[in-house]
């Protein structure tokens, strides 16, 4: 499982939004079961004050699959993990709605873009000899 908590370089940025972990499923490439695939999630935390709309921000991986945020507000000191299968979305926890898993345990990246597509963080993971933020 990768994890985003070790020593993180984040690229310069004036959000004070991060990928905080993730969490990557092997199980859940090719399954269909909902269950597996909800497994599988990034977390993103936003360590200011202040709420932050990510509305228009993307999250992708390294093979362009790509979830952007719509009507979803990340409130002060707080996290959400964006789920790879369906569910109901709530405050801490929102939903791709895909039938398939996005997130590679063998190696990934996962890179979250605002609504400008100016890169905010970026953390990369796997046996390609590459883990960290950028």
């Amino acid at each position: 499982m990768p994890s985003a908590s070790a020593a993180p370089q984040h690229p310069r940025s004036s959000s004070e939004v991060r990928i905080s972990d993730v969490r990557s499923d092997v199980r859940a490439h090719g399954v269909r079961s909902n269950h597996a695939l909800n497994k599988e999630w990034v977390e993103l935390t936003n360590s200011g004050r202040r709420e932050v709309n990510l509305r228009g921000w993307t999250l992708s991986d390294a093979h362009g699959h790509t979830y952007t945020f719509h009507h979803y507000h990340l409130r002060g000191r707080a996290s959400v993990r964006v789920h790879t299968g369906f569910g109901r979305d709530t405050a801490t926890d929102v939903y791709q709605d895909r039938r398939s898993g996005v997130w590679d345990s063998r190696f990934d990246s996962a890179t979250l873009r605002n609504d400008r597509g100016r890169l905010v963080d970026s953390i990369s993971w796997g046996s390609r000899g590459y883990r960290g933020h950028r």
